[in-house]
């Protein structure tokens, strides 16, 4: 049968009307929820990651799955701003990909604070300014975020989500062509990760690495023979033109970010937990260390070393491995390694990123 136009839009029109109707419903009972659980902290990791898998497992399109989540999380973090205004803090100032890894994990409604430095943002969560905080761990071109690992070896806050935030790098540049740049400032993370494409556009350019790609976008803006390399919100938060979109080496660029908060996440049943340990000077050390995740069935997904820093070429290791640890067999494994290794540390448990 063929409908009209008009006949469609009326059909839409009761819908939306339906949906106001079905979003108030459901502020008002997250509110009742809120209050249910004493007025604590209206963020729940686990919750708010099964709320996401179970509207994925019932999409039937046309949308796709991560348009519905990225609909929910605005939902979610709407209602949570009736209840409780979640402070994350950052890395600073506005523009940068952090920020845009907090807008996809807590929404829009959530309220950003940007700090100078990663050290900045984990010295807010451990003193209580800031609920929680958005840290990069590793990128998938240039590894691992070195200050990120090193803090998180003594920090009191735990790892309470994750993040996979695809990374869109932008020349951006209020220069009058691209020949006439001289200098172009990013983060070290992004020079990197743009390098390829640097040396065959800008060969002759000198590469300035900065504490942020907006703090890159912002001093590119009092110089139009300098450049930047950033998002595409950094350009416009900045007054910059985009001269050049998608620039990173690698299309499937994507960076992890680790959210940390003083409180460990509840099971939601696809989890991951990150552990860092260390081996005693013995030969075999490491293969012994391992050998408890074999035999109690975990799955290790990451192996990172790192120096550690005592000056006698010691190292420790950064391990992710699948299950939460409070799963029987996970927490059989953790007290395996504890008997085992030198040191060990558990950074905390989380929903694996969707």
């Amino acid at each position: 049968m063929v409908h009209s136009l008009s006949d469609i839009r009326s059909k839409i029109d009761a819908l939306d009307t339906r949906l106001v109707q079905l979003l108030s419903e459901r502020a008002g009972l997250a509110k009742k929820a809120w209050h249910a659980k004493g007025n604590v902290a209206a963020y729940k990791p686990e919750r708010e990651a099964q709320v996401l898998r179970r509207v994925r497992e019932l999409n039937k399109g046309p949308l796709s799955g991560a348009a519905l989540s990225r609909l929910f999380t605005e939902i979610m973090s709407a209602c949570r701003a009736l209840e409780d205004q979640l402070a994350v803090a950052y890395l600073g100032p506005e523009g940068t990909f952090s920020q845009e890894a907090v807008v996809k994990h807590f929404g829009s409604s959530t309220g950003g604070k940007p700090m100078a430095s990663i050290d900045e943002v984990f010295r807010a969560v451990e003193t209580g300014t800031s609920a929680y905080g958005v840290v990069p761990v590793e990128n998938s071109t240039e590894g691992a975020v070195g200050r990120t690992l090193d803090l998180l070896l003594n920090t009191s806050a735990r790892i309470c989500g994750e993040v996979n935030l695809p990374v869109r790098q932008c020349l951006m540049s209020n220069a009058r062509s691209r020949s006439a740049i001289r200098t172009v400032y990013s983060h070290t993370q992004s020079l990197a990760q743009c390098q390829q494409w640097l040396s065959r556009h800008l060969p002759d350019a000198e590469r300035v690495a900065v504490v942020s790609n907006a703090e890159a976008a912002r001093m590119a803006g009092k110089d139009k023979r300098a450049a930047a390399i950033a998002s595409s919100t950094a350009a416009a938060l900045y007054g910059l033109k985009l001269l050049t979109r998608n620039i990173e080496d690698d299309p499937k660029n994507t960076t992890r970010f680790a959210v940390i908060g003083a409180e460990e996440a509840a099971p939601s049943g696809r989890d991951k937990t990150s552990l860092i340990l260390s081996t005693r000077n013995v030969p075999g050390a490491i293969h012994d260390l391992l050998t408890p995740l074999a035999k109690h069935g975990v799955s290790m997904t990451r192996l990172e070393s790192r120096p550690a820093r005592t000056g006698r070429w010691e190292y420790v290791f950064y391990i992710d491995i699948e299950g939460h640890q409070l799963d029987p067999k996970v927490a059989r494994a953790l007290a395996a390694l504890g008997r085992k290794a030198a040191f060990l540390k558990v950074l905390g448990s989380y929903p694996v990123a969707g």
